[in-house]
């Protein structure tokens, strides 16, 4: 069965919803305004506190210092880090150091060079995605041989889903626009997401 995330959580209700919904992992972007789905580490804590505990937690960091993305996990309870800036094998393998929860890196999936450094990434799963909350897919045949374990991100929906199962074969699915309607969280489409995954 293949796994599934929703990311860009920020109400109680997008809880609610995932609890509802129950997905694999569960998704809080954090410290990083630019994102409308940004929340505070605070927030963040309260909204974790409510979800099924047989959801992991994930959390998104951009670019943050070491300190401040481990002392933040730590903070929330996080299950898993998932990393979507610049930050290399050494900047993973220090957080490896520190703290002994599972670490995710986003690649953006543009060449054949960004495919070879994901290959070569230090993380415990590597995610590929278009660019970063766009909202759109990549092309999805430069990774049909890709030879490690993915996370598929970019483009995804409730309707393309079982497609993106069967073409590519990943480990996880991220979504998060596509289980949106007017830039928030939609419980039908959550709904239908997961049971998209889980039944492919």
């Amino acid at each position: 069965m293949t796994k599934i995330k929703i990311c860009g959580l920020f109400r109680e209700c997008d809880i609610d919803y995932v609890n509802e919904a129950k997905p694999d992992y569960a998704g809080f972007i954090l410290n990083y305004p630019k994102s409308h789905r940004n929340v505070l580490p605070g927030t963040a804590q309260e909204l974790r506190l409510k979800l099924l505990p047989e959801i992991k937690a994930v959390g998104v960091f951009v670019n943050q210092p070491e300190e401040t993305v481990i002392s933040t996990a730590r903070f929330i309870g996080l299950d898993i880090i998932q990393l979507h800036g610049n930050e290399d094998n050494d900047y993973i393998n220090h957080l490896k150091e520190k703290i002994n929860i599972p670490i995710w890196k986003a690649f953006k999936v543009r060449t054949e060079a960004a495919l070879r450094q994901a290959l070569l990434s230090s993380a415990d799963e590597i995610l590929l995605d278009n660019g970063y909350g766009t909202g759109e897919s990549f092309d999805w045949s430069m990774v049909k041989d890709f030879n490690r374990s993915f996370i598929l991100a970019g483009g995804l929906n409730p309707e393309n889903i079982p497609d993106a199962i069967e073409t590519l074969k990943p480990f996880a699915l991220d979504i998060s626009t596509g289980v949106e309607t007017q830039k928030v969280k939609d419980r039908d489409r959550i709904l239908a997401a997961v049971k998209a995954a889980h039944s492919a």
